[in-house]
């Protein structure tokens, strides 16, 4: 775990600076956030914190006054659907321009289940793609390594740059870097259940599938509001088939005790690591509908192999 040490300033080096903090309790986290806050309070620099609205209060109080000089939200808000992350910080980044910045994020928590913490891992690695461009910007993500298994504190030290603990700050010799640009459809899914409700489609099928996924939700006890966005998400997955995967595909749709499950496979590939990350913009061509589906989702995992891509859209029942 241990490498050489960064120089004292917090710009050491090139490009994004991307630190992992391991605390150990309350204690700890305060005592590092608000080191690190303070440092960009005293020089004016913008600063947004997203953790959990406890530690939003915490952090509140320790800061006193200077809270009022950094911007707040809830990751568990934000963040629910960590593919929603980025865009967050992206939005924080444009609105700022070229001034040194300073982000704390910690969208991984103990409570997160088993497949929101693979994307979250993703999401970890992706940040270092998503901002590569933004050399004054410094986020810091917290690690509870009282709480959290040995190897997810493993794979921080290898998605991030930066390390820190207890007040000291080293590089990682651990960090993977350009190596883990193909991460993010790498990881096979889980395989769904045999009870899962299949039907290949193709061209003229979308209002078939429309009217099965709505079925299948209210019977999974969704109300109508996410009933209907699970409609949408669906139509955006398949109709992104039908364009670009070969002019059809499979959709499967199961339920799990806290979950609508529904996901679309086909014959195509993707290979932009931040698709359905960044918002679409007036005139851009394609990236609305994977955009929207993550706006609609609790969980999107998108998957893309040689043999075909896969996305699994989680509802939360």
């Amino acid at each position: 775990m241990m490498s050489s040490a960064l120089a004292e300033s917090p710009w050491a080096g090139d490009g994004f600076h991307h630190e992992a903090f391991f605390y150990a309790d309350d204690d700890g986290f305060v005592t590092g956030a608000t080191d690190f806050l303070r440092d960009a309070v005293e020089a004016g620099d913008p600063a947004l914190v997203v953790v959990s609205s406890r530690k939003i209060d915490l952090l509140r109080d320790r800061l006193g006054a200077d809270a009022a000089k950094v911007q707040f939200a809830d990751m568990e808000d934000v963040g629910v659907n960590p593919a929603r992350i980025i865009p967050a910080w992206t939005e924080f980044v444009e609105e700022h321009g070229e001034r040194p910045l300073h982000g704390i994020g910690e969208p991984i928590w103990p409570e997160r289940t088993a497949d929101e913490l693979v994307e979250c891992q993703e999401h970890e690695y992706l940040l270092n793609i998503a901002f590569a461009a933004s050399p004054s910007f410094t986020l810091l993500c917290p690690y509870d390594s009282s709480a959290l298994d040995a190897e997810v504190l493993d794979e921080a030290r290898r998605s991030h740059h930066h390390l820190r603990l207890d007040g000291t700050r080293w590089a990682s010799d651990e960090y993977r870097g350009g190596e883990a640009v193909g991460r993010p459809f790498s990881r096979p899914l889980p395989e769904p259940p045999s009870t899962s409700v299949d039907i290949v489609f193709g061209v003229g099928s979308l209002g078939g599938l429309r009217s099965l996924v709505a079925g299948e939700a209210m019977s999974a006890g969704l109300s109508a509001a996410r009933a209907a966005d699970a409609v949408v998400a669906v139509n955006e997955a398949a109709a992104n088939s039908l364009r670009h995967g070969g002019g059809g595909g499979l959709l499967r749709i199961w339920r799990t005790a806290d979950s609508f499950i529904c996901e679309v496979s086909d014959d195509g590939s993707i290979d932009d690591p931040l698709v359905g990350r960044a918002r679409p913009t007036n005139g851009a061509p394609g990236g609305r509908g994977l955009w929207m589906v993550n706006q609609l989702c609790e969980l999107v995992q998108i998957r893309s192999f040689s043999a075909g891509t896969a996305v699994r859209m989680h509802i939360s029942r």
